[in-house]
């Protein structure tokens, strides 16, 4: 996890991606049908060892999760030409972490996640747009699609919506691959055993490793 921690900080440090936290999330929902997205990684916890993503509780793939608690999360930086893979189970995050996070976001993210609902069909843009509008209203907000430069917060405390929230992806198992020479690649992958312990998973057995074939 150290070294996992110290890939994510040198792909934050390089400034050569948009968004170095991005990973792709694969879920299966209750029938074994398998959905994968790109979501943005805001934490990596080293010890007890965890990543957390937020969403929608009620998105597809919240209902995923709460069908199959389990995840497997891939970085890649093509620049760095190195791969970091979780796998584990997800539990919520405790629900004041939640609001803390929510609060440091721009109040027209806050806005946009109190009026989606994410997953659901929609009619049209414009639609969703009315909507956004309309909460704008009940909230006493700007438009947030006005003139203004995004770094205004028009001082309102905008509530997170109850089905959005954070995760938690505990590591079962993480792997480092390193891009090699003539497809060559250097993997290691680290496996460990991981006991409930008060609706998460802090109890975890030590850390076993193998390299890998390419």
């Amino acid at each position: 996890m150290p070294l996992a921690a110290s890939w994510l900080r040198e792909a934050w440090e390089k400034k050569t991606l948009r968004n170095p936290n991005s990973m792709v999330l694969a879920t299966t929902d209750a029938g074994g049908r398998p959905s994968a997205r790109v979501v943005l990684c805001k934490e990596l916890v080293i010890d007890p060892g965890y990543l957390v993503f937020y969403t929608n509780y009620e998105s597809r793939k919240g209902e995923d999760l709460a069908a199959q608690p389990w995840a497997a999360a891939v970085f890649y930086w093509d620049d760095l030409r190195w791969q970091l893979r979780f796998e584990g189970p997800v539990v919520m995050s405790p629900a004041s972490e939640s609001d803390e996070y929510f609060a440091t976001r721009p109040w027209q993210s806050r806005l946009a996640a109190i009026t989606s609902r994410q997953s659901a069909p929609v009619a049209s843009r414009e639609d969703l747009l009315e909507r956004l509008r309309d909460m704008a209203n009940k909230y006493g907000t700007p438009d947030p699609f006005s003139a203004d430069d995004g770094k205004a917060d028009p001082g309102l405390r905008l509530p997170r919506p109850p089905a959005w929230g954070g995760y938690r992806l505990w590591a079962t198992a993480v792997e480092l691959w390193v891009e090699g020479a003539y497809r060559l690649h250097d993997r290691v992958r680290w496996t460990r055993e991981l006991k409930a312990s008060g609706g998460s998973y802090s109890q975890a057995q030590p850390w076993q490793h193998q390299r890998l074939q390419p």
